[in-house]
Order: C-alpha cells, then structure tokens, then sequence
C-alpha cells in the first residue's frame, strides 16, 4: 500500500530510511520518468523505499491566483501516475504560505532528514527550493554530508536536442502538436476523473456528454477534440468532446464534456480517462442553440472522419 502524505513536519514516516526524489512532477513526462526511474532503482539496491515529493498546488498557483499556470494533470492522476511508476511514497505537501516561507535548509531537516530519513536525494537539473528558491544541489550535498544522506541530479532528457519539459509539452498541445505530446510525455495526453452531472443540455440537444470537472486549475487544452474515452469498454471508446467554459450558455468553470458515439449507457460516478487525439476548432461563442447544434453535428462527422484514420495508442505504464 502506498504511503500518501501532505505535510513537510510530521512523525517519522521511513524509520529505515528512503530514497526521495523531488519534482513538480506535472504531466509525468519522460525526464520525469527517468529521474523517478532513478530514485525507484536506487531505493530497491538499498532495500528502501521510494518516495516522490511534489507539491499541491504548484508554486505558480499559489503565486500567481489571477493567472494560474496551465496544469498537464490533476493530483489524483499525479498521485496515481507516481504509484505505477513505483514509488511506495507520494508527497504532495500543502503549498502555502507557510511552506512557501520554509527556508531550505529547514526543509532539508524536517523533511529529506526527520521525516523519510533520506539516504538519497535525487532531483532534476536546475533544481531549486526553499524560501526564495535558495536551496539547490550544492546545499543539498552539503547538508547531506552532515546529516548522512547523498545527492544527485540526473542530466536532461532530450529529444530533438531539446530538453523534454512541462511546458514543451503544454506548448505542443496549444499547437494541435498531439505527435509530439504522446513522444515526450511517452503516452497519449488524457485527462481522466469522474464523470459528474452536467446541465443536461447536451441531451435536450441530441449529445449526451459525459464531464469531467477540473476542480479550478486551469487545463493546457481549449476547445473542441476528437478523442477517445477509456473505461467505458474493453476498447477506447471513439469521441468528441468539449473542454472550456462553453460560452454559448454562459459557463463559466472550465469542464471537459466528451460525447461517446452511439454509446447508450449511464457513466454518472465512473472514473474515465478522456485521451485526445485532434484539434478540431477553438471554442467560440454562437447566437443561438440552432447555430451551435448545426456546428456540433459538423464537429461529430469531423470527429468520426480523423478516428478512422488513427489507431489507438497504446497506453503506457
């Protein structure tokens, strides 16, 4: 069973030690993994476990509240996606204030030395933390050699003599880059959760959706998709789906509405995963419900065209 916890001070959470790695870890990209891979490989010679430490919400977010940085994944599919991968403990720590104001070193101590009793500390390049950012590798060394712990930074993962990043990738996905995405995250892109109760005005309008909430933070994605919808069926189910504010009837929060072709079934409370495949067009605003349905059959027989053309991906662990 994996261990989740959400406080940097706290009772001693791996008496036997640990080897941690610490990342923002948004997307779950293949820089990410290799620096997880590392930390998991590591922990298993050492007969340790491995932990993960991220944080919830992302500094940008709590920073920057009127303009929050484009989010990749939610916490559940970060927390879920770090399991998979291997590690036996996931932290997403509370970013507040108070963390915020942490110093580095007292991160070091309550956390990596107190808390998971860090043999290893493993991080990404650049990496930089504690109050304003001024803890790094150097300090990380430093303090590891008194307090018993080692600490290294893998190099850059490249690809096409770029570094694989985050924001590459919310950079691909902005530019319909759907190809490029599914290389450097090393999967298709999707969003998943459960299926929550809408306005039901897709199916006054002849398309149920299925929607998907985003619980406040802001998606890298906007607009109308084609995609596919797993966990419905054995196989991914073939769709088009709708991820904004849906100004036409004055929405506000940003949902994800995916409509399943020729699916007749009841999905409220079932988690799925929504895996997007195709920019069709950006969201726009219509005069009337008349003129959105008409649009909403034109994106349907588009959604269905661009399917046939794509095979699934394989989904990867």
């Amino acid at each position: 069973m994996t261990l989740l916890f959400r406080d940097a001070i706290g009772r001693v959470l791996c008496p036997q030690g640990s080897v941690v790695c610490i990342g923002a870890f948004d997307g779950l990209h293949l820089g990410h993994r290799a620096l997880i891979d590392r930390a998991v490989a590591r922990a298993r010679a050492l007969d340790v476990p491995a932990v993960a430490v991220s944080f919830e919400p992302l500094p940008r977010e709590l920073f920057a509240p009127a303009a929050k940085p484009p989010r990749l994944m939610l916490a559940h599919d970060k927390a879920a996606g770090l399991r998979a991968l291997g590690v036996e403990g996931v932290g997403l720590l509370r970013f507040n204030r108070a963390l915020a104001a942490m110093t580095a070193e007292d991160f070091v101590q309550h956390l990596l030395v107190r808390r998971l009793a860090a043999r290893e500390v493993w991080v990404g390049p650049g990496f930089r933390f504690g109050h304003a950012r001024g803890g790094d590798l150097a300090l990380l060394d430093a303090m590891g050699a008194q307090a018993g712990f080692t600490a290294h930074a893998i190099e850059p993962v490249l690809h096409g003599g770029e570094r694989v990043s985050s924001t590459r990738i919310r950079t691909a996905l902005v530019a319909g880059g759907f190809s490029e995405a599914t290389t450097l995250l090393g999967r298709p892109y999707a969003i998943s959760g459960r299926v929550v109760r809408g306005r039901q005005l897709g199916r006054t309008l002849g398309y149920p959706t299925a929607n998907l909430r985003f619980a406040g933070k802001t998606p890298a994605l906007r607009g109308i998709y084609a995609t596919r919808v797993r966990g419905v069926a054995a196989a991914p189910w073939p769709s088009v789906s709708s991820f904004g504010t849906r100004p036409t009837v004055d929405g506000v929060e940003p949902l994800l509405e995916a409509h399943l072709f020729d699916f007749d079934g009841d999905l409220y409370g079932r988690r799925i995963e929504v895996e997007f495949v195709a920019h069709l067009r950006d969201e726009e605003k219509f005069p009337d419900l008349a003129s959105l349905t008409a649009q909403m059959q034109r994106d349907d027989a588009q959604a269905r065209a661009i399917l046939l053309q794509h095979e699934p991906q394989r989904v990867f662990a």
